[in-house]
């Protein structure tokens, strides 16, 4: 199997400016993508999709290729993923180097490890799986929310079914943790493909490898996840 890990690091971050070269513990934030990517052998090529110089500079330094840069249609608010990914495999190819599937690594998850994508290509290998998504137990349970009026009255937890039960009785559920994203190379060059619905199964990873940084928390919480890992 032909495989492309792609790194999607816009420089445009509103929530947590740079968030993607952050330093976290003298490396930068995407630096803890990069290196499990290698580090898991399962790719002919590790890169990095950015729209910025310095970015690919530091990516290149952490061991990833970054033989273009994004073009501005892929670098807006208002692009999406998957048309960068689609932009990456359009540039490889007009080089002569195609895949076979490609695996989105958002550096935003970056307590993934190797064995998770190993484990992830293994599944793909071994149970007649096309696509693949890494998911992660819900925090809080789902049936345990409701919504507010302006009022902030609780009448609407108050008549839930829900409201005392205990936790471990309750159904489990599950969300995406945005660590990988494994799918058909070709098959994405479709706009209009919607890779949940063509054989896609989860891969489940632990909660405390599930840590997506979006705000300041977020990288707090990160920080102290790895300061205990090295204790």
């Amino acid at each position: 199997m032909n495989a492309i890990a792609i790194i999607p690091a816009r420089s445009g971050s509103k929530g947590l400016p740079d968030k993607n070269i952050t330093e976290v513990l003298g490396r930068p934030l995407i630096d803890y993508t990069i290196k499990p990517a290698i580090e898991s052998g399962c790719f002919d090529t590790v890169m990095v999709s950015t729209d910025s110089e310095k970015y690919a500079k530091i990516s290149r330094d952490c061991g990833a290729e970054v033989p273009f840069l994004r073009s501005e249609l892929t670098s807006g608010d208002s692009a999406g993923t998957w048309d960068a990914v689609r932009e990456v495999l359009v540039n490889y190819s007009k080089i002569g180097r195609d895949f076979d599937y490609v695996a989105v690594l958002q550096p935003t998850s970056p307590l993934r490890n190797a064995d998770d994508i190993r484990g992830i290509f293994d599944m793909l290998k071994s149970e007649n799986v096309r696509n693949a998504v890494t998911v992660t137990e819900t925090a809080h349970p789902v049936q345990w929310c409701f919504t507010l009026d302006e009022d902030r009255s609780l009448k609407e937890y108050a008549s839930s079914p829900y409201n005392q039960v205990r936790r471990q009785d309750l159904e489990k559920h599950y969300q995406e943790n945005g660590a990988i994203y494994l799918v058909d190379a070709k098959k994405i060059m479709d706009e209009n493909y919607n890779f949940y619905d063509d054989d896609c199964y989860a891969y489940i990873m632990p909660r405390e490898r599930s840590v997506d940084i979006d705000e300041k928390i977020d990288l707090i919480i990160f920080e102290a996840i790895l300061a205990e890992q090295c204790k």
